[in-house]
């Protein structure tokens, strides 16, 4: 902890009050002891004086101590990172509906577990992030656009239907449409808030006005940055027509599309792999860590010693320190 993380350090003057009592608490106990020993008829003073207990005379005062530079350290705003939730905040959740999604190799099938997935991710989300809803098969559509209505999003997830092709590259451009137009409504003087995509998919782009690519590095220049999640295996095949086709999972363009965005990305080959991403994504996209006020407990356990030390005082010596 450093002199930085306090809002006002300067009470630490108050430091050196706490070492003059120090001082002369010690002066005192010196001229006491020498008074004591000027009195040379030690069998009288044995009947007179009060028996000392010792060191135990001093627990009062050390416990006083200990309090005041205990509440000195409060009186100085001490702060600490801590986890606060969001307060504002726009999420774009971009979802693959493509034909390969019902692939049986994540059971029951890979949309049927995405959408379990996404609909506890979106349930989890604090309430300060305004979620969206997009589905991109082999176009994109706004299914709900940026709001803290959750029933909205998840009712719009139960309701994903698949479709032929992937328009990878469509989808962002329209997550970054939804979200502009959102931050021009709500940004206010403190301009928009702070936005992010969340791409889940399982395959390559095989169609669309806009490459994924180029849509990413316009995310990056838009201060957008894009969580990609690349949900499936190598081995999923899908019955298309009659004829099985293979559909492995696109790492790589995943990974391409996460960097050039600025974002992240996550490998989920399984449903549990999955809802494990979406609880980091909850956490990452909803909580921020922020120099909080951390006084509390220093002003709580200093004022605990401080009683305490009034109870010694009058139980051991009848009075206050």
């Amino acid at each position: 902890m450093s002199f930085s993380s306090f809002v006002a350090p300067w009470w630490f003057l108050l430091f050196v009050v706490v070492v003059a009592l120090v001082a002369g608490y010690v002066v005192l106990q010196r001229i006491r002891r020498k008074r004591v020993m000027r009195f040379t008829n030690l069998e009288l003073l044995d009947k007179v004086a009060p028996k000392r207990e010792g060191w135990t005379r001093h627990v009062p005062a050390t416990f006083l101590l200990v309090s005041l530079s205990l509440l000195t350290v409060a009186l100085a705003g001490p702060t600490a990172e801590q986890r606060v939730p969001r307060n504002r905040a726009t999420v774009m959740l971009v979802v693959d509906t493509s034909l390969s999604m019902k692939a049986t190799d994540v059971r029951p099938s890979r949309l049927e577990a995405a959408q379990v997935a996404a609909k506890s991710f979106a349930e989890g989300l604090t309430p300060g992030i305004n979620l969206g809803l997009i589905s991109f098969a082999g176009s994109a559509t706004v299914l709900v656009a940026p709001t803290t209505d959750r029933t909205a999003v998840t009712q719009s997830i139960d309701s994903l239907k698949l479709a032929q092709s992937t328009a990878t590259g469509d989808a962002i451009v329209a997550a970054m449409a939804a979200i502009d137009s959102f931050g021009k409504v709500v940004g206010g003087a403190e301009g928009p808030p702070p936005a992010r995509i969340v791409l889940m998919t399982d395959g390559k782009e095989t169609v669309g006005t806009r490459k994924a690519f180029d849509a990413a590095e316009d995310a990056k220049k838009a201060g957008i940055p894009i969580s990609t999640i690349s949900f499936g295996t190598e081995d999923g095949t899908v019955d298309i027509e009659g004829r099985l086709q293979p559909v492995p999972v696109d790492d790589e363009s995943m990974k391409e599309i996460a960097q050039l965005s600025g974002g992240e990305f996550f490998k989920a080959a399984s449903a549990e792999e999955l809802r494990r991403v979406y609880d980091t994504l909850g956490e990452q996209i909803g909580y921020e860590k922020k120099q909080a006020d951390a006084s509390k407990p220093w002003l709580v356990i200093g004022t605990l010693i401080l009683i305490f030390a009034a109870a010694t005082a009058l139980l051991l010596g009848q009075r206050l320190p």
